[in-house]
């Protein structure tokens, strides 16, 4: 059963698997979503974000050549990069702690492992626009802040530095 309101976003999901990009449309669409892009591979995801604007990225992880850690580096670091502020939600069937951090040190937004129900992926679309994080730029790092929740015996702004005079 669609969604009566339309939700006025474009979302372009990459994904070398055509039947799980037909699976998030079908999702995507019910919740109210009309303005549905695909791409079967990251290059031509980025062509196709260089052409035209884009709301949010969903993002498989396993994919052949570039994988989805590596394209969200793209977006978000490379000079022509077309958005790297780009709310991206990497998805996948491994859950395995080193691939979430992965994702996460690669500046993805949110997490979301197979298999995809409704409910998971409106809680993550939920969490992007209601509780956006503040983005972040290091030496190393460009993305969404990491850091969840705040830190209760931390007053001050650079708890990183501070962390690194008592290391």
């Amino acid at each position: 059963m669609a969604a009566s309101t339309s939700i006025p976003i474009t979302i372009l999901i990459v994904d070398d698997n055509q039947h799980m990009r037909g699976i998030l449309k079908e999702l995507l669409r019910a919740a109210g979503v009309n303005d549905i892009k695909e791409a079967s591979d990251p290059v031509e995801a980025f062509e196709y974000m260089k052409a035209s604007s884009v709301d949010l990225l969903l993002v498989d992880l396993a994919m052949p050549l570039i994988d989805g850690v590596e394209f969200t580096k793209m977006i978000r670091t490379s000079e022509d990069s077309p958005n790297p502020f780009l709310p991206i939600i990497m998805i996948t069937g491994h859950s395995e702690r080193s691939r979430v951090n992965a994702a996460r040190d690669a500046g993805v937004n949110e997490f979301l492992v197979k298999p995809v129900t409704a409910k998971s992926l409106m809680e993550r679309l939920t969490l992007i626009v209601n509780r956006p994080r503040n983005f972040v730029k290091s030496k190393n790092y460009f993305g969404p802040d990491r850091r969840r929740r705040p830190d209760p015996n931390y007053g001050g702004s650079e708890r990183r530095k501070d962390l690194q005079a008592k290391g």
